[in-house]
Order: structure tokens, then C-alpha cells, then sequence
């Protein structure tokens, strides 16, 4: 009750994330049922239907770091002076946090399971034709048992994922640095040395990760391409080599390992050599939030990569055109880690806060701190920009030959 009570006085902002959540859960959970009814209408292609179900779990991870990353920016998820003595502890506020995140799933996953019934025709009406018998089972017994269960799936895992991400502890290890880490005068510190050596270490480990998922996919990739056994997508998703997914993924893993490390390596060229007042600004402020926005940066460049090079490939395959559930996935992925980025945007400038007013309090202008943050934008956008082109036209290159 105290979540719902929280969520009725929330800040617009909030509550449009929270329905972003929302919206996120209920198209994850159309494309869970969808593979469901598929399985009910089709029980002699059950390896067909598994798979459909399998991918389902891309945009599942993709809502699940949507929720997280909302949950995050949640005011009501902080704790702020007297409400320990309210009863209202950071481990409260967790169970509150995740709370409010499986409110929301839940709630988008029952608009889910209401427009599945009412485009199948169920819940009366005209009854579904076409594509919609073939993809979703119209017409057949659907079991209503197994449909709760699979959209239970989402709501758990990010309510589970919430609670972990914003555990009590966190802050005191130094995972997401507070203004207890800035300078007297508000100036934001480059890292610690050990975040440092730890973003440094992972960014090789990271190239690594993407160098072999490329090399996977182009070894298991050689021969003369096969327009059917092209990359699947779902709606068509027999008949993919095993290894290149597993290269995909492999290499999706990589940029996400190294995405800190990356932005990190932005803000060192943005501060080196001798600099100016806005690119050393910018530079350490970059620095100071690597390991905040990279990871978000990093999911969003894999999928950047890989719908780039899943459409280079269907583009080599113009029988196999996209179909409606594959877009809607497609579109799902996209909007979740694209709004999961900004998100974290959000939450940095939030934790920078006290910098920024310390800054204009010493008399900075605001065009130069306006500057700065365009100058850290485009320095991000230099570094990640051609480096996910270039991921993307090596992943897609083995398949097109």
C-alpha cells in the first residue's frame, strides 16, 4: 500500500517512467504469449515454439534494465534525513523500490494478456484471421494457466534485479560514488584508482569477448550463404547455426564489459594534452561518470551493432521480410535500452548535482557548463559511433558471403 501511496504522489517524470516500465512489460508479454499460442496451435513443431519462447528473452533482459534503471531515478528510493526514524531504512526503501517496479510489470502484463485475448478473439468480437491464426493460435484451446505463469516471468525478474541493484551497502563500497567523493569545492574527482584500474582491466577483456564472438561467427559462418538460413528472427526462426548466436552474444557481452572502460577513455582524450577550462571539465566529469552510464552505453551499442547487421542481412534476403512479431521485438529492444541510456544520463547529472552548484556558486557560466556536456556527448558519439559500425559490419560480413 505505502508503494501505491508513493506512486500516487510520484513526480510526472517519474510516473512516465514508471509507465515506460509499464509498457515495456505488457509488449514483453505479448511476445510471451504469442509463442505460447503458437505452441498450443502447433504441438508437432515444439522445437519451432521453444525457440520462439527463447527469444523472448532478449526483450525480457531489455525490460528487466529498463526497470532497474527507472528504479534508480526514483526519488522515493533514497533515502533522505528522518526517515530512518520513520521506519524507513535503506532496506525498506528496497522493498519499496521493488515493490513499485512489479506493480508496474504486473500491471502492463495484464494489458498484455488482455490484447492477446482480444486480437485472437476471445474476449468476443470478430474473430482473428490470417497472420493472426498463424502467429497466435486463434481458433485453438490457449491454456490460461500457462499463460499466468510465463507472464509472471517479467514482473519477478526485474522486481528481483531491483532489489539487487539497489541493495543496502551498495554506496558504502563505492559503486555509486556520492558527493562524500568530490573535492571541498564541488570539482568531481577523475575515479578512485581502484575504479580506474578496474574499468582499465576490463576494457580489454571486453575487445576480447567481441574479438571472438566475431571470430566464432565468421568460422562458423564460412561456405556460400543460404537465403533460408539466414539470421532468424522470430517468425522465422529455424535454421540458424547455433555458433552465431552464440558469436553474437558473445559479442554483445564484450561492448557491455567494456562500455566503463570506454567512456572512461573518452573523458582521458577529452582532458589530455593541456586543455582548456571546458575541455578539462568535460573531461573529468566524463571520467567521473564511466562507470555510471557505461554499462547502459555499452547495452545500447551492442544492440545498435546487431539490429545494424540483422538488417544488412535481411536486406541480402528479400523473401524473408520482417513480420510483425519480429518488429515489435525489434522496436521493444530498441526503445528499452535507448530509454534505459537516457535514464542513466538522467541519474548522472542528478548525482552531479552538488558539483554544479558549486560551480555557479565560484561564478561559472552556464553556457560553459552547457558547452562541457556537448562537448562530452560528442566525444562519446566519436568514440562509440564508428566503433559499433565497425562491430556491426564484421558481425554481418560472414553471413553476407
Amino acid at each position: 500500500m505505502l508503494a501505491l501511496r508513493l506512486a500516487r504522489g510520484a513526480h510526472p517524470l517519474v510516473l512516465f517512467r514508471r509507465l515506460l516500465v509499464a509498457a515495456a512489460a505488457a509488449g514483453t508479454g505479448f511476445l510471451l504469449l504469442s509463442a505460447l499460442g503458437h505452441a498450443a496451435a502447433h504441438p508437432a513443431t515444439a522445437t519451432d515454439s521453444f525457440v520462439r519462447l527463447l527469444w523472448c528473452a532478449v526483450p525480457a533482459a531489455a525490460t528487466t534494465q529498463l526497470a532497474v534503471s527507472a528504479a534508480r531515478t526514483d526519488p522515493a528510493s533514497r533515502p533522505h534525513r528522518g526517515m530512518s526514524d520513520a521506519g524507513l531504512g535503506p532496506a525498506r526503501l528496497t522493498v519499496i523500490a521493488s515493490a513499485a517496479t512489479a506493480v508496474s510489470c504486473v500491471l502492463g502484463s495484464l494489458l498484455a494478456l488482455l490484447a492477446f485475448l482480444a486480437v485472437r478473439g476471445d474476449l468476443g468480437g470478430a474473430t482473428a484471421t490470417g497472420s493472426a491464426t498463424r502467429l497466435l493460435g486463434a481458433g485453438h484451446p490457449f491454456p490460461l494457466a500457462g499463460a499466468l505463469m510465463l507472464l509472471a516471468v517479467v514482473p519477478l525478474t526485474a522486481s528481483a534485479a531491483t532489489a539487487i541493484a539497489l541493495r543496502p551497502g551498495k554506496e558504502k563500497r563505492g559503486h555509486t560514488p556520492g558527493p562524500a567523493s568530490r573535492t571541498g569545492a564541488g570539482v568531481p574527482l577523475a575515479a578512485t584508482d581502484g575504479d580506474s584500474s578496474a574499468m582499465t582491466t576490463a576494457l580489454p577483456w571486453g575487445m576480447a569477448l567481441t574479438a571472438a564472438g566475431l571470430a566464432l561467427e565468421t568460422y562458423v559462418s564460412r561456405g556460400p550463404a543460404d537465403p533460408d538460413t539466414l539470421l532468424p528472427l522470430p517468425g522465422r526462426l529455424i535454421g540458424s547455426p547455433p555458433g552465431v548466436l552464440a558469436g553474437w552474444t558473445l559479442s554483445a557481452i564484450g561492448l557491455v564489459l567494456a562500455g566503463p572502460g570506454l567512456a572512461q577513455l573518452s573523458g582521458r582524450l577529452l582532458a589530455a594534452g593541456r586543455p582548456g577550462a571546458v575541455r578539462l571539465l568535460a573531461g573529468r566529469v566524463l571520467q567521473d561518470e564511466s562507470r555510471r552510464i557505461g554499462r547502459p552505453l555499452g547495452v545500447l551499442c551492442a544492440v545498435a551493432s546487431g539490429t545494424y547487421a540483422a538488417a544488412k542481412v535481411y536486406e541480402a534476403a528479400p523473401t524473408r521480410p520482417f513480420g510483425p512479431l519480429t518488429g515489435l521485438g525489434a522496436a521493444l529492444v530498441l526503445a528499452c535500452v535507448t530509454a534505459s541510456a537516457l535514464t542513466a544520463a538522467l541519474e548522472a547529472r542528478w548525482a552531479r548535482t552538488h558539483t554544479t552548484a558549486a560551480l555557479r556558486r565560484l561564478g561559472t557560466p552556464r553556457s560553459l557548463l552547457h558547452r562541457a556536456a556537448a562537448l562530452r556527448f560528442l566525444a562519446l558519439l566519436l568514440v562509440l559511433g564508428p566503433l559499433t559500425w565497425v562491430i556491426a559490419e564484421l558481425a554481418a560480413l560472414p553471413l553476407l558471403h
